[in-house]
């Protein structure tokens, strides 16, 4: 199965930090899994790895944080049934977490872009500081805080697993 996909890789026609950061770039995958793909497959260093995905991971924080409440209200006249389950979600998040969230905003924000898990991540933590109302410029600072420690935490997993190549 390695084989397969290091073949496939191989022919992909970016050099491997490109793709390792186009890799981060990726909802749910994100550096959780572009730091295993750059360590396995690429053969990457442990601290070429980990830079790479946190730049990759942190590419879409700002394009989310700043285009998609725009894009909430263009839809609005485009796609009114879209439109409104956005709206309901958003209200149904903030009403269901706001008590625990806002006992701890900050540290909250961190620990959830932190935890290494499928819905969790840069691109969650994102849309949770649209949702929870937390300024752009703050949460920029957090979510990069918050990526920093998975990407540690991912390192270190896979060293502890010995599951690192390079």
């Amino acid at each position: 199965m390695r084989e397969t996909i290091t073949d496939w890789v191989e022919t992909l026609p970016l050099p491997e930090p490109v793709l390792v950061v186009l890799l981060a770039m990726v909802p749910i995958v994100e550096l959780r899994g572009a730091i295993p793909v750059a360590r396995g497959i690429f053969e990457f260093s442990p601290t070429s790895a980990f830079w790479w995905s946190v730049l990759g991971n942190t590419i879409p924080v700002p394009i989310i944080l700043w285009l998609f409440p725009p894009f909430v209200e263009w839809i609005e006249g485009k796609w009114d049934w879209l439109h409104r389950a956005l709206v309901k979600l958003q209200a149904r998040t903030r009403a269901r977490h706001s008590g625990r969230f806002e006992r701890l905003r900050d540290l909250a924000l961190i620990t959830f872009v932190a935890i290494p898990l499928p819905v969790t991540g840069a691109w969650s933590g994102s849309l949770a500081a649209i949702v929870f109302g937390i300024d752009k410029r703050r949460a920029i600072p957090l979510i990069f805080v918050g990526i920093l420690i998975a990407g540690v935490v991912v390192s270190l997993f896979l060293e502890a697993l010995g599951l690192a190549v390079a």
